[in-house]
């Protein structure tokens, strides 16, 4: 209780800038909980699936039936179920069919990383702001006879100080969390990638020896 109170404290000590801020980082920390839980939902593979799909030889219907156990709103599931439900027609058009699918995931995987980037900006120019204001009110309680309210500058001094930490503070929590879903996005999808190369490469070769049977 004692820290919270302390915290309170605090905030209300940094002054009007103080809202903007803490809402700042309510934002970015909705949105990296909101990509963590994405990430471990619906963008992790199974080592049985990663296994079957780097066999080139392996049957279709074992692929299907690792599909059955992800979750239908996995991007893994959706992007393999487009290869699959194309993997009939020419090579060419399953692949365009599947780098349509990966660039809609990865529209999705990127939602909101750009608000995360903007309050790595945003988060220290809101704290310097908070620092003049605090400076500014420390400055006009210094009367022409010298400092006439020791307490009332040491206040503005201190807003100035709590303003700025908390601004770098929240600016170097939502960098990181924006290098990391930053770089779990860029693995998934050359995973995704990778993998897809794999089955586009799969089909080719059914479709090479379909034809060399009919021969």
């Amino acid at each position: 209780m004692q820290a919270l109170h302390e915290s309170w404290i605090a905030l209300k000590l940094g002054g009007v800038m103080m809202i903007p801020l803490a809402l700042l980082a309510v934002i970015a920390t909705g949105i990296m909980l909101e990509k963590a839980v994405l990430y471990w939902r619906y963008a992790r593979l199974s080592n049985e699936l990663l296994t079957l799909v780097e066999t080139y030889g392996f049957a279709w219907e074992s692929l299907e039936q690792q599909l059955t156990r992800l979750n239908p709103r996995s991007y893994f599931h959706r992007f393999f179920s487009v290869v699959l439900g194309n993997r009939s027609r020419p090579a060419w058009w399953t692949e365009s069919r599947a780098a349509d699918e990966a660039q809609l995931i990865e529209t999705s995987l990127s939602r909101r990383l750009w608000v995360l980037e903007t309050i790595v900006t945003a988060a220290p120019l809101l704290g310097l702001m908070g620092t003049i204001g605090g400076m500014m009110h420390a400055f006009q309680l210094i009367g022409g006879k010298g400092l006439v309210n020791p307490i009332g500058v040491t206040g503005g001094v201190a807003q100035a100080l709590i303003a700025t930490a908390l601004g770098l503070l929240i600016a170097l929590i939502a960098l990181f969390g924006f290098n990391y879903f930053s770089r779990l996005q860029a693995q998934t999808m050359d995973e995704m990638e990778r993998l897809g190369t794999r089955l586009i490469d799969h089909i080719r070769l059914d479709q090479q020896e379909n034809g060399h049977e009919a021969a």
